[in-house]
């Protein structure tokens, strides 16, 4: 993907992240955003938490396009979790998300359904992730209701951190919020900044895609 995009093209890609979604629930299908069916069917089908990119059409329709079936995307709150930076840059140039407990913040997220196969490719797409079952929680759900457990990606590399704090997601406006927050470039600026003074961020960026950088 670096050697095959312009560098201000993965630039534009990466500061998207985590990248557009809908205001309210739907179903994903074939790359666009549908309404939910009046009866709900999420039979053979198990919640997987989404927080950055896999609730995106634009990510879905990358992710999913071998399989063809729809997906439930559901709108919902996490409380005691905050979205925050992965110690990691991805594949595509950001630096994204991965969650971090935090008492009486409560995260808009998404939950949403794959099927078995679908899942699959989810993961698939997910290297720098282990995929994890959360227990104990509380997460409501629109159409659902409350989960008390549900699985997550959960960043391998654990939580980015700047001056000793984990960073939030600018772009997930958690309720209750403690941690700083920064948007893709600020926290790309940083990060930059940290390792490689001076870099413009076009030759910062496809760099440490291409080297699928970790930060210590």
């Amino acid at each position: 993907m670096v050697e095959e995009e312009g560098t201000e093209a993965i630039l534009r890609r990466a500061l998207d992240y985590p990248y557009a979604t809908s205001e309210r629930s739907f179903l994903y299908r074939d790359g666009g955003v549908h309404e939910l069916p009046a009866a709900l069917d999420l039979a053979d089908r198990s919640p997987l938490l989404a927080y950055g990119a896999n609730a995106s059409p634009r990510a879905l329709a990358r992710k999913l396009a071998p399989s063809g079936e729809a997906m439930p995307v559901l709108r919902a709150e996490l409380t005691g979790f905050d979205v925050v930076y992965s110690a990691h840059v991805s594949p595509y140039g950001a630096i994204p998300g991965t969650l971090f407990a935090s008492a009486g913040t409560v995260a808009p997220v998404f939950v949403v359904y794959p099927t078995a196969g679908q899942l699959r490719l989810l993961s698939a797409t997910e290297p720098n992730y282990e995929l994890r079952r959360l227990e104990r929680i509380e997460c409501r759900v629109e159409a659902v209701g409350r989960l008390s457990e549900l699985d997550s990606y959960l960043s391998r590399h654990g939580c980015l951190r700047l001056e000793r704090s984990e960073v939030g997601l600018a772009a997930v406006a958690s309720a209750g919020r403690t941690l700083p927050a920064l948007d893709q470039r600020q926290v790309l600026e940083r990060v930059r900044d940290l390792l490689e003074p001076g870099l413009p961020l076009e030759e910062f960026v496809p760099a440490a895609a291409g080297n699928r950088l970790v930060f210590d």
